[in-house]
């Protein structure tokens, strides 16, 4: 049988321990996350990210994220600088596989992720 899951109110759930973001360019910039639920294959992993004020780097070369915000508010940059998104409250945004860029939160932001990763085969 297959085990159904849900989650509720994902804005009522508690964040995670708070901790440096590795890759922020803005000092004291820290982010917290809530894993939720991971595939058996480990390729898809579900879950909740909360992060402070400041901008930081981002590499998806590996996986695709999908990413639906919950609250606050960001911009999101190509590499190369194009591509700017404004993001916000109720957003969806879908960053596909090879997308490198940068993150710029401008008010905490909570979102919910799910990382789709290749496979090896």
């Amino acid at each position: 049988m297959i085990n159904l899951e849900s989650f509720g109110d994902l804005c009522e759930i508690p964040a995670g321990e708070f901790a440096p973001k590795p890759t922020t360019l803005t000092k004291g910039q820290t982010e917290a996350l809530v894993p939720l639920w991971e595939s058996l294959d480990g390729l898809t992993k579900i879950g909740i990210w909360d992060c402070t004020i400041g901008r930081f780097t981002a590499d998806r070369t590996k996986s695709a994220e999908i990413c639906h915000v919950l609250s606050g508010s960001a911009s999101v940059v190509n590499a190369d600088g194009g591509g700017k998104r404004d993001i916000g409250a109720g957003d969806m945004l879908i960053l596909p596989i090879g997308w490198t860029g940068e993150w710029t939160i401008h008010e905490p932001m909570r979102k919910t992720y799910i990382l789709i990763a290749e496979s090896d085969i």
